[in-house]
């Protein structure tokens, strides 16, 4: 090893005794149970029901209660002390409006604070005790670690740990100790999170998820199609800035844009109002539609026409300059028969409804006109000047990959690009030819490129972001095209169909699935590849296990756009050192539900694998490093200290 780094490492360990001393605790650590890892997907922008997901660990937070209690408490009590940890605050306000005494209430508050810190103490096993130092409430630490590592078989030490509890009542802090101990026990209930993709878009409060994730203590991030296009869009592609805003408007969310991330939509509207009417197909899809003011809905159409328009544009040069896309049948604006009023596409001819090209020059479709230009301009300059914007995607970018292997597990959002007979497809880049993990590679460092130099507008790297988002070889889309323009201005459906890549059949088989994992280096005989991007249509039986459990899909709609399909309201997966659980869950309504009805929106667990042996920390990804550091330690022990 490198003397220098030695040299270094000499700095932080500079006795025997402190190298032996953290030798002898990694190694101990490296035969703990592996933490629990729960795992989502498909969050779009819903944060209500994510949060309470997060909060209440996939039903984890519950099942710890009912083990630890279940000889002692009710259903009833069950659920009230699981809703309290859900929701500190607001369950401690309604509890607390029950009691007509101080003396009840005292006597709550004394029986409460035993029973979190038994659930802590139940819930923090598998940790070291500097690991669950690091989760308790920071205020009261010392008061919680005593009442932690209290014993019964001290009695002369009883009236000390009562008179703990007791001034920490009759000081009025009682209240923050209770949430304080909530929070730890959330968080020690997950060790750590993987958010299998697609953030934002469609639901309303995409930067609330993103700032819940920023504050949570241990995260990865395997970026879907719809997080590209907003990272696309910050790293200077104009196109994907014209995806998003059309999605939005689409929605109904334009207030993310506007008002949450500060971007000022006002020249697009006067643009809108200027060259577009009220168009039925452009009117927002949303739950509050019925709500919506009938000029509001109209604005919006507007809005979404014109931005619209400039997005099929702006795709135009791309496609035209980067041959190897193979996606000339996209120039659609070039198709159009305006004085027949249709268009061609593959052969056949469509008639054309509800169109809005009133900026269109047949001549030159993909030319913006000098009032397109502007707007699209100025809207990116004040996307890539959005300080709040800025904050979420740098994380995204740090916590973020296109896969990611853990644990022996692959995790992807979108599909593995590969040909009917379950061959990985191969794309050609600038005269070099990739496939299979090559390919996810090469995509991922065009991402980061465009994301590092966002001064750069029309270069490969940016246009291959936009790709990501669109391309029959992207791993994030995994169709052979994108019909947005046909769902606009053709009725006939059969234009709308987007032929899905054979993945997702193919995913089926379980040699098919046995076959990808090897291409990622991954142990066939253990893994599985965890997937969302798809909904899965459980309410017309479809299994969201697939290839004998080797496929796991996770998107069961958080999305509500989707929930009428699939029948309900989301998939997560639990990953404890005993195996595998899938967790299907019902609607979530609202938080005030949970606190009035203590109404949960778990329905099923489902065993997907189970361990034969408990795994343990040293079989994993944190296992490898820690193993890492105890080479890099015993290198230093005979480098400095054995003579």
């Amino acid at each position: 090893m490198d003397t220098k780094l030695l040299d270094l490492l000499a700095q932080k360990y500079d006795s025997e005794e402190k190298v032996v001393t953290e030798i002898i605790k990694l190694e101990a650590i490296l035969n703990l149970p592996k933490g629990t890892e729960h795992f989502v997907s498909d969050l779009h922008g819903e944060y209500q029901a994510f949060q309470h997901v997060l909060r209440n660990g996939s039903g984890n937070v519950k099942e710890k209660i009912k083990d630890l209690f279940k000889d002692e408490f009710s259903e009833k009590e069950i659920v009230e002390l699981a809703t309290l940890v859900y929701y500190p605050e607001e369950k401690l306000q309604l509890i607390k409006n029950n009691f007509t005494n101080d003396q009840e209430l005292n006597n709550w508050y004394g029986e409460t604070i035993e029973h979190l810190i038994k659930l802590i103490s139940f819930a923090s096993f598998k940790y070291t005790r500097s690991k669950l130092r690091r989760a308790l409430p920071t205020q009261f630490v010392y008061i919680v670690e005593e009442l932690l590592y209290k014993t019964e078989e001290f009695t002369n030490k009883k009236q000390y740990y009562e008179k703990i509890i007791q001034q920490i009542i009759t000081l009025g802090q009682a209240d923050k100790l209770i949430v304080g101990l909530a929070y730890t026990t959330q968080r020690l209930v997950v060790d750590h999170l993987h958010v299998v993709g697609d953030i934002y878009d469609r639901g309303p409060e995409p930067d609330k998820i993103m700032d819940a994730l920023i504050n949570y203590h241990s995260v990865d991030i395997q970026w879907g199609n719809h997080d590209v296009l907003w990272i696309g869009a910050f790293a200077g592609s104009k196109v994907c800035l014209a995806n998003i805003i059309r999605i939005c408007a689409r929605y109904d969310n334009l207030d993310i844009i506007e008002d949450v991330y500060g971007i000022n939509l006002r020249p697009l509207l006067n643009l809108a109002e200027k060259y577009y009417e009220s168009n039925p197909v452009f009117m927002p899809k949303s739950s509050s539609n019925d709500q919506l003011p009938d000029n509001e809905k109209t604005q919006i159409s507007k809005i979404h026409q014109a931005i619209a328009m400039i997005q099929f544009k702006l795709e135009m040069p791309i496609i035209k300059r980067r041959p190897y896309f193979n996606m000339s049948e996209r120039l659609l604006l070039e198709k159009i028969d305006h004085d027949k009023k249709q268009i061609t596409i593959h052969g056949k001819t469509y008639p054309l409804e509800n169109t809005c090209f009133a900026t269109v020059n047949p001549n030159q479709p993909d030319q913006l006109l000098a009032e397109e230009r502007e707007v699209i301009d100025k809207l990116l300059f004040s996307v890539q000047h959005s300080e709040k914007l800025a904050r979420h995607m740098k994380f995204l970018m740090k916590k973020g990959n296109l896969y990611l292997k853990y644990n022996g597990n692959l995790l992807i959002h979108g599909c593995i690009p590969i040909d009917e007979n379950g061959k990985m497809e191969k794309m050609t880049i600038e005269n070099k030819t990739y496939a299979g993990r090559d390919l996810f590679d090469i995509f991922e460092h065009y991402l980061r490129d465009a994301f590092a130099h966002p001064e750069e507008t029309d270069d490969l790297a940016t246009d291959m972001v936009w790709y990501l988002w669109t391309g029959e070889y992207s791993s994030l889309f995994g169709k052979r095209e994108m019909t947005t323009f046909e769902r606009y201005f053709i009725k006939d459906k059969e234009a709308h169909v987007e032929k899905k890549n054979p993945y997702y059949y193919l995913r089926e088989k379980e040699e098919i699935c046995r076959q990808i994992l090897k291409e990622f280096d991954l142990n066939p005989d253990q893994g599985h590849i965890i997937n969302g991007h798809t909904p899965v249509k459980e309410i017309s039986g479809e299994n969201p296990v697939k290839a004998n459990g080797k496929m796991i899909v996770i998107d069961g709609s958080f999305s509500k756009a989707y929930q009428s399909d699939t029948g309900i309201a989301g998939y997560t997966l639990l990953y404890n050192s005993y195996g595998m659980q899938l967790v299907a869950h019902k609607l979530f309504h609202s938080k005030e539900d949970v606190l009035l009805n203590g109404t949960d929106v778990l329905s099923v667990k489902r065993l997907v694998d189970k361990e034969l042996v408990r795994k343990k920390i040293q079989e994993t990804n944190v296992g490898e490093k820690l193993k890492q550091e105890v080479t890099m330690l015993n290198n230093l022990m005979e480098y400095r200290y054995i003579k």
